[in-house]
């Protein structure tokens, strides 16, 4: 089976990581793997050493007459079997490039929305009349997507995989950010975007201020006194908020929390920030927001609450302060549940399967 995968890893090495493994997995099961990607990608040695075939060559246009040349050439040349493209550059590119061609062409869909059969947009990605199946990262958005493509295409849910071993930061010190360790820390990792919720959470803490140990961390792209310093001042949380803004340790920093909070309101699929937190085990409450909710068992691995509710979180907030034997419990059961149910091997696996599936057509 020979399959090329078109995907960016210009990206970080741990935000590459987990999609670079899938290849090397695949590899490793008899795949004959090629991988269009930047040559320096920071995993691209580690593929290499594992028999792939890296292929430089940088997409740059959603759809770009050259790109589509140069794709043809390479999928006759090549004579690939399957095709699967990760982001919508590739996907555009590829699909125009393998009409007519015997190969099976798959896509990758990380989140819901944004994708409607009244968009005419969404045909030149994934509703394309030449893609012929889509791996969904959450069965959340493959029933949503199942409401957009109808029998036209095949959908597939794989959960992206992680291993428990790839995560070995160690935790920032509470003092080195100027807290103590009797204080009752929230963190939030995310690029605030309104769809990310954080005004629900900045509002949920707000009613919580009977709470005198409590302090939340709000870390990522603009999470900064610049953007949200006076939202924060005028709920009185001053002394009780602290803007990070976007770290490369913020995976250290949310191990030092008791709780780790993504208020999403909508369009999400498997966060990779709320993964990291359950893997080093830090009890999380996340929103009931497509994906979020197949990631933690509520009641047992987590909570989760509606979404837009500061209500609710403030509540499940609160239950986690009252209650640290519960709070420890679901911190345990979160990093299980990431060893369990979401690992590297079965996303080969799951994988796998969908290649000869649609092979054996």
């Amino acid at each position: 089976m020979r399959v090329l995968a078109i995907t960016s890893h210009a990206d970080t090495l741990n935000s590459v990581r987990p999609e670079a493994e899938l290849f090397i997995g695949l590899a490793n099961a008899g795949v004959e793997m090629s991988v269009m990607t930047e040559s320096d990608s920071p995993y691209a040695d580690n593929m290499r050493a594992a028999g792939i075939e890296i292929l430089d060559y940088d997409i740059t246009k959603k759809l770009a007459r050259r790109s589509v040349r140069a794709l043809r050439q390479c999928f006759k040349a090549k004579r690939f079997d399957i095709v699967y493209a990760f982001n919508n550059k590739a996907i555009c590119n590829a699909a125009f490039a393998a009409i007519g061609l015997p190969l099976v062409l798959l896509t990758y869909r990380g989140q819901t929305g944004n994708i409607s059969r009244s968009d005419p947009g969404a045909y030149l990605t994934h509703l394309h009349p030449r893609v012929d199946g889509i791996i969904c990262v959450a069965k959340a958005v493959e029933v949503q997507l199942a409401k957009e493509v109808g029998s036209r295409k095949t959908l597939h849910t794989v959960y992206k995989g992680h291993d428990l071993s790839w995560y070995q930061d160690a935790p920032t010190t509470r003092s080195s950010i100027g807290l103590n360790d009797d204080q009752f820390v929230i963190g939030c990792v995310a690029n605030n975007r309104p769809r990310k919720g954080v005004r629900y959470l900045l509002q949920a803490c707000a009613t919580l201020k009977d709470i005198p140990t409590l302090h939340l961390l709000l870390i990522g792209s603009d999470m900064d006194e610049r953007t949200l310093g006076q939202q924060v001042a005028q709920l009185g949380m001053t002394a009780r908020v602290s803007l990070l803004g976007r770290r490369e340790d913020a995976t250290a920093l949310i191990q030092c929390c008791d709780v780790a909070v993504l208020p999403a309101i909508r369009r999400e699929g498997l966060p990779k920030s709320v993964i990291e937190a359950m893997v080093y085990a830090v009890a999380p409450v996340v929103t009931d927001t497509v994906g979020y909710a197949e990631l933690v068992e509520v009641g047992n691995s987590g909570l989760v609450v509606p979404p837009a509710d500061a209500s609710a979180l403030a509540s499940a907030l609160r239950r986690l302060h009252d209650d640290p034997e519960a709070r420890a419990s679901f911190a345990a059961a979160a990093r299980e549940r990431i060893h369990r149910e979401f690992n590297v091997h079965q996303t080969v696996a799951g994988t796998l399967a969908v290649f000869q599936s649609h092979l054996q057509k």
